[in-house]
């Protein structure tokens, strides 16, 4: 194992910032040289372990996973080069997986919270309104930091989407999670579920399809970012197809939300509103796709390097992680292009380095230390 790497390329301590002159040393970075010769010199653009700000590592289509599949998902996500995922909702309680060196950095938000019998079977903590408030505070003591609510989800009785819990009842649950020094984001699809999200103070919306004009001067006001999701709500149409016949209702407003998706991606990002990157892996999105979710922010409009940003820097930035500087954690990436001008090069990293170790691919996928 090599305890001095040399970093030869240029070095992107920021989506603007370019440097020279960057070394590993036991794990940590410098920008001073060592005085003994490097173990290894890597040559490349480098910039941070991205982040994927909506992942579920130890969650499957049914709920909670293997302790195997929880790790297979966290292996395929760190050999795309995810390096640091903010947890937004599991079964699977990946504690342990927080203490492998070899595995990405997870920040933990328990299990969803969602309205009883208004969600998928087997995914989150199920409450009735009056409940809502004890079982964020639960859930904040839980996790690191976050609380993940569902904010809405069809209502079979409406035949549509419709808000799960009442405004004032989500006021106070998101009090409650700040009380416990908690943030609080929340799945939302709909229109009408942000106006009660923005009146409770929320921290953070997830997908946010249903971001309209008027919605925009509050999320700038109140800095609540969003992450989009694109490569998961390009499966809405296939929703909608299976809903037709019983809800049709329902099947209009998901094809409706499809539509405009990088519309309103765009008119967030030229109003101000914060974007980062998240991929929602876990159920039905496949993990180890981050490349694609930036890709897809980018189609949506935003410029390759804040696309990139929302996936490195800034991403970073907000979850209060370390990027690259003096005295940081070694979790960066080598690309063989500047990433900033050329996003396909995340597609093919020339080397991944967690916790100062290089992670090599091997034919079949498998990865070791190198």
């Amino acid at each position: 194992m090599s305890s001095i790497i040399e970093f030869g390329g240029p070095v992107l301590t920021g989506r603007d910032t370019e440097h020279r002159g960057l070394w590993s040393v036991d794990g940590l970075l410098t920008f001073h040289r060592p005085a003994a010769a490097p173990d290894l010199v890597l040559d490349g653009w480098v910039i941070p372990g991205l982040v994927d700000a909506h992942c579920h590592i130890g969650l499957g289509p049914g709920g909670d996973v293997p302790g195997s599949v929880a790790e297979a998902q966290a292996r395929t996500d760190r050999d795309a080069g995810t390096l640091l995922v903010r947890d937004a909702g599991a079964v699977h309680d990946t504690r342990w997986l927080q203490r492998r060196a070899d595995m990405p950095r997870i920040i933990r938000s328990g299990r969803h919270i969602a309205r009883a019998r208004r969600y998928l079977r087997g995914f989150a903590v199920e409450v009735a309104p009056e409940d809502l408030v004890e079982a964020v505070r639960k859930q904040a003591r839980a996790g690191d930091g976050w609380v993940k609510l569902v904010g809405d989800w069809i209502d079979r009785d409406a035949g549509d989407l419709t808000p799960s819990f009442p405004a004032p009842v989500l006021k106070d649950a998101v009090q409650a999670a700040h009380d416990e020094g908690a943030r609080v984001t929340a799945h939302c699809f709909a229109e009408d579920t942000l106006d009660s999200m923005l009146d409770a103070g929320i921290d953070c919306i997830e997908h946010a399809t249903g971001l309209l004009p008027r919605h925009l001067p509050r999320f700038v006001e109140q800095d609540i970012p969003i992450v989009p999701t694109l490569i998961n709500i390009a499966t809405f149409p296939d929703i909608a197809a299976q809903a037709e016949a019983k809800y049709p209702r329902y099947a209009a407003h998901m094809r409706s939300l499809w539509e405009r998706r990088a519309e309103r991606v765009l008119e967030a990002y030229e109003a101000g509103v914060g974007i980062y990157a998240g991929t929602d892996a876990g159920s039905v999105i496949k993990h180890g796709r981050i490349a694609d979710e930036i890709q897809a922010l980018h189609s949506a409009g935003l410029p390759a390097r804040a696309a990139l940003d929302a996936g490195a820097w800034a991403a970073r930035a907000w979850l209060g992680a370390d990027a690259i500087s003096e005295g940081a954690s070694a979790d960066v990436l080598v690309c063989a292009e500047d990433p900033r001008t050329n996003l396909g090069t995340l597609r093919q990293l020339s080397h991944i380095v967690l916790r100062g170790e290089v992670i090599r691919r091997e034919r079949g996928g498998e990865s070791a230390p190198h």
